[in-house]
Parts: C-alpha cells; sequence; structure tokens
C-alpha cells in the first residue's frame, strides 16, 4: 500500500509539473493556460496526448519535435521530474498526514514560481495571490504550533525583505517581498528565517560560480527566487531537525 502511495505521488507530481510548466510560462505574459492548447512554438503543431507524456515523450522523441525536428527545452522535463520527487520526498518526510496536504501546495507554488522567475525574473502576484489565499485556509486547518505564528511568521517575512529591499535600495524585487510573506504564513517566524539563511547561502554560491563561470555578470541581477525556493524547501524539509541538533550540540 505505502509503495503504491509513493507511485501515485510520483506520477500526479510528473502531471502537475507538466501544467505547472504552463501556468509558470504563461501568467507572467497574461497568457490564458487553457488556450490555446500545448503546442511546439516553432512549427505551431498541437502537441497530441502521445506527446504529452510528462518526461517520457521528452525520452522518446530524444527531445525533438515530432514534426519539425526542432529541439525540445530539457527545462520542460526536468522540472516535470523535479515536482514528481518533491511529492515523493514530502510523503516521505511528513507521511500520510494532514501537513502532507500543505507540503504538495508548498511545493506547488515553488514549483511554479522558480519557472517563472528563472525564464522571466518575475514572480507573478496572480499566483502569490491563489497560494496565500489557500495557504491561509490550509494553516487554519492544520494551525502551526502555536497558532499564531503563521501571523508572526508572515509580518516577519515580509518586513525583513522589505528591509533588504529599502537598504540595498533594489536588490530585492517586490515579489521577492510578497514571497517571503507568504512563506512566512506557511512556515512560522523560525523556519522563515532559516529560508532566508539558506537561500542567501544558495545564492552565494551559485553567485561565486556564475561569476567564475561567465553566466553570472558582476552587477547584474540574476532570478533569487529560485534560491529562495531552494532555501524554503531544505528549511521545510529538515530546519526543525538541524535546528534541534544544534541545540544538542550546544548543551553537550
Amino acid at each position: 500500500m505505502t509503495l503504491f502511495i509513493y507511485l501515485y505521488l510520483l506520477i500526479l507530481g510528473l502531471i502537475l509539473g507538466s501544467f505547472y510548466n504552463v501556468v509558470g510560462l504563461r501568467v507572467p505574459k497574461a497568457e490564458s493556460i487553457i488556450t490555446p492548447p500545448s503546442h511546439c512554438p516553432q512549427c505551431g503543431r498541437r502537441l497530441s496526448y502521445q506527446d504529452l507524456i510528462p518526461v517520457f515523450s521528452y525520452l522518446i522523441l530524444r527531445g525533438r519535435c515530432r514534426s519539425c525536428q526542432n529541439k525540445i527545452p530539457v527545462f520542460y522535463p526536468i522540472m516535470e521530474l523535479i515536482t514528481g520527487l518533491l511529492f515523493v520526498g514530502m510523503l516521505w518526510r511528513f507521511g500520510f498526514s494532514g501537513e502532507l496536504i500543505v507540503a504538495l501546495a508548498f511545493v506547488s507554488l515553488l514549483v511554479i514560481i522558480s519557472i517563472s522567475d528563472i525564464h522571466y525574473m518575475i514572480i507573478p502576484d496572480k499566483i502569490l495571490i491563489l497560494f496565500a489565499a489557500l495557504f491561509i485556509g490550509l494553516r487554519l486547518w492544520q494551525p502551526l504550533t502555536p497558532w499564531w505564528d503563521s501571523l508572526i511568521g508572515a509580518l516577519i517575512g515580509f518586513g525583513l525583505l522589505l528591509t533588504i529591499a529599502l537598504v540595498s535600495r533594489g536588490g530585492m524585487g517586490g515579489g521577492d517581498i510578497k514571497l517571503f510573506a507568504v512563506l512566512g504564513w506557511v512556515l512560522g517566524t523560525k523556519l522563515v528565517l532559516l529560508s532566508l539563511v539558506f537561500a542567501s547561502f544558495y545564492g552565494l554560491i551559485f553567485g561565486m560560480i556564475g561569476l567564475m563561470t561567465g553566466h553570472v555578470q558582476r552587477g547584474k541581477p540574476f532570478a533569487f527566487g529560485v534560491f529562495i525556493a531552494l532555501g524554503a524547501l531544505t528549511a521545510y524539509m529538515f530546519g526543525d531537525i538541524l535546528f534541534d541538533s544544534y541545540i544538542k550540540w550546544m548543551l553537550s
């Protein structure tokens, strides 16, 4: 039974990951996520169901359009696979519980905003508003302990990023600020602070590697939302474990 649930969540994540690609790419451009149907951006051919099997269609077609043979960006199956694996990871971390529903919604938000931020350096307000409403309901159903930690976390997340943006004079985008308010509501005070620490660490490492390889230019912005997503996931899945281990080490 447990194996079946893991397999179900993997398949669900792959399917939703394909849909999240559409959402993340279309919403920032104010395009419908329904019409037009999925099609090849090069030749315009409407994709059939055989072309839309997450990950597997890409492998079967060897990364090329069935009609025009132009390359399909590998980004699409990568995000599908990441979503599927994260869904499985959340089941491994939280088990078959109410928090698992929160976790799957959390992954969904982070995947969508990462796609948008990578392509356009935008975190759409429509996405944040939709998920903020969803998470308000979910945290009323599955509250943190104490319950008001969500409210404090949201205020701290928003206030901290706003302060950084003001001090750095635009070094932090408005989407990042609003995103951290949503993260604070979901994670609470301790974990939203850890999220910022992890996000800064990931951003620093990527920035250094990017400068050395020429993929990042000094003084030019890059998509920090991706590192916020990585930091939030790290804090959400392992923050309590790491924090408890640190306290025990300090007291030993």
